[in-house]
């Protein structure tokens, strides 16, 4: 006699083992994908395991190596590889699952426009998209005049601990939205959110480009596991009102470096 309680434990079983009432798919599409625990639901994400090894085994390590969906929603497609069972293959489908999920949520919320006026609202935008990534990532919160967000936007993806970003590769995604004005940001994966002197020369060239294409740039954010920093809150980030832009757009209101929460 089967029962949940057996499936669940037994590392032998593959889904083939399964009466088919209780593969993965087929209660999906029995009950609904509302219906299946977590592990099924990776498990039909995946579609299959490896050799000797059933996929809902591999979806639990997953699970466990991660710790939640959300752990596992901002792993790297390199953490995920990284699992016994997961290759680039598997990892892509799984990135590509989140994103799906990501944007159907952005979607579901469109009629509030989000306003991006403080730096915890960019910083709550930007986190998930920068924390606990191994190379350095580069993206931009595209807003329009009223500081409401058009979208977020992946610049560039560099090394351990530079990123390679051209003021042409950023502007143009900011020109293709038709913002009035933007937020960058990047990661250190080595946890320090100190800007550096790159940092801060980079800015300034951001700065100087947005200043002639008329898209003020707002501010710099560096994303690290010790917290978040605002390079104009720092004071390392020239006005470009004091530069001569005379309608660029109002700066966010506040400017506070914001702190990653610790584990309750």
């Amino acid at each position: 006699m089967w029962s949940r309680t057996t499936l669940e434990v037994s590392e032998r079983l593959t889904v083939r083992d399964l009466p088919l009432s209780e593969r993965p798919r087929e209660r999906l599409t029995r009950l609904g994908a509302e219906a299946l625990a977590e592990q099924e639901l990776l498990a039909c994400i995946l579609g299959r395991g490896i050799a000797g090894e059933s996929v809902l085994v591999t979806a639990r390590r997953l699970l466990a190596t991660f710790g939640t969906v959300q752990g596992l929603a901002d792993a790297s497609v390199e953490q995920l590889s990284s699992v016994h069972g997961i290759g680039p293959a598997k990892a892509a489908q799984l990135k590509a699952a989140v994103e799906l999920s990501r944007r159907i949520a952005q979607a579901t919320t469109g009629a509030r426009p989000c306003i991006v006026d403080t730096l915890e609202a960019a910083a709550s935008l930007v986190r998930p998209h920068l924390l606990d990534k191994q190379k350095e990532h580069f993206v931009a919160l595209l807003l329009n005049a009223r500081h409401q967000l058009i979208r977020l936007s992946p610049i560039a993806v560099g090394s351990l601990s530079a990123t390679l970003v051209h003021p042409r590769e950023l502007f143009k995604e900011a020109i293709a939205a038709s913002a009035a004005a933007m937020l960058v940001a990047h990661n250190h994966p080595s946890g320090d959110p100190t800007p550096s002197e790159h940092d801060v020369q980079l800015t300034a060239r951001l700065v100087d480009a947005g200043i002639l294409l008329g898209i003020e740039v707002l501010d710099h954010l560096i994303v690290a596991k010790d917290g978040v920093v605002s390079l104009r809150a720092a004071g390392l980030m020239r006005d470009a009102q004091a530069s001569g832009a005379s309608n660029a757009a109002p700066r966010p209101q506040t400017h506070v470096t914001a702190r990653r929460r610790r584990p309750q």
